[in-house]
């Protein structure tokens, strides 16, 4: 898999005579996607997006999920999958010995890049303590991406002085994903209190007409509140994608 660094590096290589031209197209041959005939892996993607396919586990054999995370590290120092279950990192594991595994977020990723950014300004909030897991997968995807998120979970709206307990720290990040079910209120609630962008995350949490988190969503969409976005239903990881590319933004024009 290639990125805009390691293309660059690659061309400037095979100009300069260090790689032969036959070395350089077989490294690029795998582009712009492998075929492992169940799965074609988007090798590509980084370079168009600036981050590598991440990988939806949900729903794929142990042997799938092994046989694709290999040849993805075998391709870049970062890779990420979301929604994996413990037989699916044994399985990983097995075949990629430094990967890892956050069993509350569900979580399967391998990081072997040194070089990786840590830029603060993300900050996570959480409505309640069974909103965690949500937030740990978007917590884990942005730091993946190079950030360095601060979380503080179980503030919410029931009892407001803990939302303000943390309003310097808020006020103060780039972004901030906030992440609840029940009512989902609050998004609108530090929307309210901050100048920077709210990236919503409802949870299927809540009793039965909170329908398993379309209440929250719905609540999230009709926020009266300006500057909130709002994800699907449990999508951390995309909250935490979110967030990284907002951030990265931030970072580059100061």
């Amino acid at each position: 898999m290639l990125d805009h660094n390691n293309a660059r590096s690659l061309l400037e290589d095979i100009a300069a005579g260090l790689v032969s031209v036959d070395d350089g197209m077989s490294r690029l041959g795998s582009l712009p996607f492998e075929d492992l005939g169940y799965a074609k892996l988007d090798h590509h993607r980084s370079l168009r997006k600036g981050f590598g396919e991440v990988v939806y586990c949900a729903g794929k054999t142990p042997a799938q999920l092994s046989d694709i995370f290999l040849h993805l590290t075998n391709k870049t120092a970062r890779v990420l999958g979301t929604r994996a279950d413990r037989r699916h990192f044994e399985a990983v594991r097995s075949v990629v010995p430094d990967s890892q595994y956050d069993e509350e977020a569900r979580v399967i990723w391998v990081d072997r890049d040194t070089d990786r950014a840590d830029h603060p300004g993300v900050v996570i909030v959480t409505g309640g303590t069974s909103d965690i897991s949500v937030a740990r997968e978007a917590a884990i995807t942005s730091t993946m991406m190079g950030h360095t998120p601060e979380t503080y979970f179980d503030v919410g709206i029931c009892g407001l002085h803990r939302v303000l307990h943390y309003l310097p720290k808020l006020q103060s990040a780039n972004v901030i994903i906030a992440v609840a079910g029940m009512e989902g209120a609050l998004p609108s609630v530090v929307a309210g209190l901050v100048k920077v962008p709210v990236i919503s995350v409802p949870t299927s949490v809540g009793y039965g007409t909170g329908m398993h988190g379309i209440a929250a969503l719905l609540a999230m969409l009709n926020s009266c509140a300006p500057g909130v976005s709002v994800v699907n239903i449990d999508n951390g990881y995309g909250a935490g994608h979110l967030a990284a590319i907002i951030n990265d933004g931030v970072v580059q024009r100061t």
